[in-house]
């Protein structure tokens, strides 16, 4: 069986590459490799939810779920510096490409990690995604359980979705999943994708963020 971008260690060659793209208004030359998600440039739906989501917050702790290479952790670095963004990632090799390119980038704010090193107790003023549509539904579905419950109160998720992909199925099984205190609506709609936005109500979070 040949790999995925979702391999845990892809065995692949890794072929690395250099990519100039744009991220959070700043040119940038960035580090892609064979065996991860769009590695010869930066992925339309990725695109389309880079120009379609508001400023990160100026704090806190950010998730970027499927990271790849990681065009939007590491937009999301160079809005809020003083962020903490989490690049969730099975592919050893792209989050090996996230530590290269936040440190070319000298974000020293994104920590690339695989699920088990993100601290229990972290909840997310934002969630960031272009989930990875391709490891089917129940998997899919069984890692947006996971996440977007951690979610902040006051908080939203934005997800990228290709429409003939799912994406307006995915809204009502998020719209029915997440009935307790979330909404899901759809945010933006171009090239053929949509923007899923999640928000999860309730009182405003207290603690070091109001000192944000």
């Amino acid at each position: 069986m040949g790999d995925h971008y979702f391999s845990a260690e892809p065995s692949s060659q890794e072929q690395l590459r250099r990519l100039a793209v744009t991220l959070a208004d700043r040119d940038v030359d960035v580090t892609t490799a064979g065996g991860v998600f769009s590695p010869d440039r930066l992925d339309k739906g990725t695109d389309v939810l880079l120009a379609n989501t508001p400023e990160a917050p100026a704090g806190g702790d950010f998730l970027d779920i499927g990271c790849g290479w990681g065009p939007i952790a590491l937009s999301m670095a160079i809005q809020a510096p003083r962020a903490r963004v989490w690049a969730l990632d099975v592919n050893e090799r792209a989050l090996d490409l996230v530590r290269r390119n936040a440190a070319d980038l000298g974000l020293e704010n994104v920590h690339a990690v695989t699920a088990d090193q993100i601290p229990s107790d972290v909840v997310f003023r934002t969630i960031r995604s272009n989930p990875p549509i391709r490891i089917g539904k129940p998997a899919l579905h069984e890692l947006l359980e996971t996440w977007i419950p951690r979610l902040d109160r006051h908080s939203d998720g934005y997800f990228v979705v290709q429409k003939n992909l799912g994406s307006d199925s995915l809204q009502r099984w998020m719209d029915a999943t997440f009935a307790d205190g979330y909404s899901t609506r759809r945010h933006a709609t171009a090239k053929g994708f949509r923007v899923l936005k999640v928000r999860h109500h309730g009182d405003p979070p207290t603690g070091p963020l109001d000192q944000i």
